[in-house]
């Protein structure tokens, strides 16, 4: 008969192991912010001060604090089981957040809590453990507690987080090098955190307050990845999913095309954002965003859908269902909101298209003489100058046989050398610059003139004409004001 036998795991190399989950220095803090958030705490300050003889980074928060009992198991692995039930403002699953996300990043944690006043502290060092390879925790008291760094910022109820020992954190650089490499990770931080949290940062979470989150004395802007606030924006209707009677929200958005973007707006999102690659589904549990930028495998990531966004919401409830990992930055929808997203990706894919094509749209759908025209050749697309353009009609008809045969070799050759690799490539990396080039308003003027004596041949020219032409060559795209002037004086 089998009979059983107690195996303990050796302390120093399992906390060696876990010290490698894949965390970076932004997702580890972003797991501590969590258990800050499911503390109520309206408040998080980040503090990192390289100027220690020992560097140090510590995040403070105002929320509930916690007694002795329950400080000691809050450091203790697996402290929650992920299959038992939490609140609904819960962002914790397996226990294990507070220490791997630490340890990842640092070999010395200590955490100090107070409620109501009172304090309390205990303390992992990793030294410690693998030196005596047991799970030995120090319980600090009230005079270590006072010599600890940050401990004047701590209020009568909160938590300070500490990390000391960050060996992990410089690349084994030093002097200048390393604070380069801190500063640089610091600002990738500043940036996934006001991404991930940015519902709490807008207020826009229900039953919470808006949350306040500063790094080193700075505070975080929330950055909204659906542009919310631009006019252009398009927020189609929200889908509702229903897994084991719990609902699932699905909200598509399309964001505008650059064109629609102010300076700001594209300079911000330019810094932030890559709109290419971050398409796709925005997975949000309980109002904090897990996983971002993936149409899991539904669809290919390409130009058609590069302004799509779709947001999911679901709660905590359904953990078990989406395969969230440790460090919450994996998630997989369940089937039946797969399914559902499947359904809603042709949607946003046409309207994302229409987006994208911008004022190209008009240039092939409306204008009805475009210089460049479109043509789908047995499943081939190409593009071609127009050659019932009026301004070549016109053009053409002043030529003898000779001189238009050469004219069609020159616009077929031109057509035939359009550079599409290298637009495509420049729209996609730097869309905001490939503008027409500014004209003054004398050389604008002369322009005008040239293209109405063209058009008339000794003729009236109708108007609508003259500005349906004028249009479709784009040359007075970026001074359309200076050219409905001159219309209103040339055909009054």
């Amino acid at each position: 008969m089998a009979r059983e036998h107690k195996l303990t795991p050796s302390a120093s190399s399992l906390f060696e192991s876990m010290r490698d989950l894949g965390y970076s220095l932004g997702t580890a803090i972003a797991d501590l912010i969590d258990n800050s958030i499911s503390a109520s705490a309206t408040e998080i300050d980040i503090c990192f001060d390289l100027t220690r003889d020992h560097p140090t980074l510590a995040i403070i928060d105002n929320g509930t604090g916690m007694s002795a009992d329950k400080l000691l198991s809050a450091m203790r692995h697996g402290a929650v089981s992920p299959t038992q039930s939490r609140s609904p403002d819960d962002l914790g699953r397996f226990g294990l957040g507070l220490k791997t996300a630490s340890f990842s990043q640092c070999r010395l944690l200590t955490v100090v809590s107070s409620q109501q006043g009172v304090r309390c502290a205990a303390e992992w060092n990793l030294d410690l453990v693998a030196r005596k390879d047991d799970w030995l925790i120090s319980i600090l008291d009230d005079t270590e507690i006072k010599s600890l760094p940050y401990i004047d910022r701590l209020q009568d109820s909160g938590t300070v987080v500490i990390w000391r020992e960050l060996d992990r954190l410089f690349e084994d650089e030093s002097g200048q090098k390393r604070d380069e490499i801190v500063n640089e990770k610091l600002d990738i931080v500043e940036k996934h955190l006001a991404l991930v949290f940015h519902q709490f940062l807008s207020g826009k979470v229900k039953g919470r307050k808006k949350l306040s989150i500063s790094l080193n004395g700075c505070g975080l802007e929330p950055f909204d990845p659906f542009c919310e606030k631009n006019s252009a924006t398009q927020r189609m209707p929200e889908e509702i999913v229903r897994i084991n009677g719990v609902s699932v929200r699905m909200t598509p958005y399309i964001l505008p095309h650059y064109s629609k973007l102010s300076a700001r707006e594209y300079d911000y999102y330019q810094d932030r954002s890559d709109f290419l690659s971050n398409q796709g589904a925005y997975i949000y549990r309980s109002g904090r965003l897990m996983v971002w930028g993936d149409w899991f495998r539904l669809i290919a990531k390409g130009e058609s859908t590069k302004f799509a966004r779709v947001q999911i919401d679901f709660p905590n409830s359904l953990d078990e269902s989406w395969a969230i990992d440790i460090k919450k930055s994996r998630a997989r929808p369940p089937r039946a909101v797969r399914e559902r997203l499947r359904q809603v990706i042709p949607q946003i894919s046409n309207r994302s298209t229409v987006v994208h094509r911008g004022r190209g749209k008009k240039l092939f759908e409306e204008n009805k003489a475009p210089v460049w025209e479109r043509y789908a050749d047995q499943g081939r697309i190409r593009y071609a100058l127009n050659r019932e353009h009026p301004l070549l009609q016109i053009f053409s008809k002043n030529l003898d046989d000779d001189q238009r045969s050469k004219l069609e070799f020159i616009l077929g050759s031109i057509s035939s050398s359009l550079p599409i690799e290298m637009i495509y490539s420049d729209f996609s990396t730097h869309s905001r610059e490939m503008l027409q080039p500014n004209l003054d308003r004398k050389e604008v003027l002369r322009q005008l003139n040239i293209l109405k004596d063209s058009l008339s041949n000794g003729s009236v020219v109708d108007e609508d004409n003259f500005r349906e032409v004028m249009r479709s060559t784009r040359l007075f795209e970026n001074c359309m004001d200076i050219a409905e002037e001159f219309i209103r004086e040339e055909f009054e």
